[in-house]
């Protein structure tokens, strides 16, 4: 048995309508939006009486999906320390190919976007970048040189 495909990438935020925005300025779009709720949705995540609202967003004709959930109930858990720093175990972050790394930059800083570090060349290959985005969302961004 093989794998198929990796589906999704799940992010839990706390204003979906500020997540959905940010991540359409960097330039994917809406594939849909729904609430999530049941006995069924709470045993998927191991969460009693859970309701939440979920958007999917997908780069545009290319594979890869974002779903966004944001958590009524139970409401979700603020982690310590609250920003955590880029060596923190567990999910760390998603990276992007992008363009311009100044422009999609300029077009996220409007949305709450804020560098980590700063835009580093690597060699004569990349230009590369952390930020952080709502909620604390941790991005990276490579261009490709030349």
């Amino acid at each position: 048995m093989t794998i198929q495909r990796m589906d999704n990438v799940g992010i839990v935020v706390d204003d979906l309508d500020a997540a959905v925005a940010f991540f359409t300025a960097l330039g994917m779009e809406l594939e849909g939006r729904m609430p999530i709720d049941g006995r069924w949705a709470g045993k998927v995540v191991g969460l009693d009486d859970m309701r939440s609202e979920i958007a999917m967003m997908r780069i545009p004709g290319a594979p890869g999906r974002l779903e966004l959930a944001k958590y009524h109930a139970p409401a979700a858990i603020t982690p310590e320390p609250q920003v955590p720093l880029a060596n923190t175990l567990g999910l760390h972050r998603v990276m992007f190919a992008v363009d311009d790394i100044e422009d999609t930059l300029a077009r996220l800083r409007p949305h709450g976007a804020v560098l980590v570090g700063e835009v580093t060349r690597y060699e004569d290959s990349y230009l590369l970048c952390y930020l952080r985005g709502p909620g604390g969302i941790i991005l990276a961004l490579a261009q490709q040189l030349g």
